[in-house]
């Protein structure tokens, strides 16, 4: 069965955390689970309002939605999250400019589809290791990619927070789709960058060998602020095979 535990920080600098986290093991309108964690921008109104109001009109628009190929319908639940959010900016003026990332996932039998816009990840990690499914739409990737930069110096690069996709930020919104298989014995991660800029991805993996979900998703929340806590961090640890006497609980 799928079980799954999220904890949500303000980290050790913020005055407000602007990160948004929806987690659901059972059905979600047609989909069978739904989980989702946003980072807002936009200054401290701005952001908390764009990272909570994306995740609830996804929600309420897979809720309502036909059933339909889990790309089509999260596809189709972003997009109207972008529109909405866009139209709610340009009626009030504290909002103008306000965006979020988003990073989705939903689980069906051994396969696993992720969406991403912006620099939120998702993960899957095993005993044989951790491996980003997503790709961040941020600055420094663009230098990775080009060669420019390594990926250990990308992680504290200076520009590393300036994203180059972002629920909010334009009429049109694209999209990243992944779809993976999963085994016994793998976990899905998905969080904001409050994690990854701070934690280099195999200590990522180590923290989380051991203990119930709840305790590595702590453990995961504490390394962040230990090593800085320069940012809100968000967590979402999902065990899509998990036996019931191994139950996380949701922070």
């Amino acid at each position: 069965m799928i079980q799954s535990s999220f904890l949500t920080d303000i980290g050790r600098l913020r005055l407000h955390n602007q990160d948004y986290v929806y987690a659901s093991d059972g059905p979600i309108g047609p989909l069978p689970n739904l989980f989702l964690v946003a980072d807002g921008m936009g200054g401290h109104r701005g952001g908390d309002f764009a990272s909570r109001f994306t995740v609830e009109t996804i929600v309420d628009e897979v809720k309502d939605g036909p059933y339909d190929q889990v790309v089509r319908l999260l596809g189709s639940a972003i997009e109207r999250a972008n529109r909405d959010l866009r139209e709610r900016a340009f009626a009030d003026a504290a909002l103008l400019g306000c965006g979020t990332t988003i990073v989705a996932s939903v689980i069906e039998g051994n396969m696993v589809t992720v969406a991403n816009v912006g620099d939120s990840r998702g993960y899957i990690i095993n005993r044989d290791g951790i491996r980003q499914v997503t790709r961040d739409h941020s600055l420094v990737e663009e230098m990775v990619r080009a060669g420019e930069l390594t990926r250990e110096a990308a992680r504290t690069h200076p520009e590393r927070n300036i994203i180059t996709r972002a629920i909010g930020a334009q009429d049109h919104v694209n999209i990243d789709f992944f779809e993976e298989q999963v085994f016994p014995g793998d976990l899905i991660l998905m969080c904001s960058d409050g994690l990854t800029t701070m934690l280099p991805d195999e200590e990522i993996r180590k923290l989380c060998r051991g203990g119930d979900l709840g305790l590595r998703v702590r453990n995961l929340v504490r390394g962040a602020n230990e090593n800085g806590g320069k940012d809100n961090i968000s967590v979402l640890l999902i065990d899509p095979f998990a036996p019931e006497e191994n139950k996380g609980t949701a922070e």
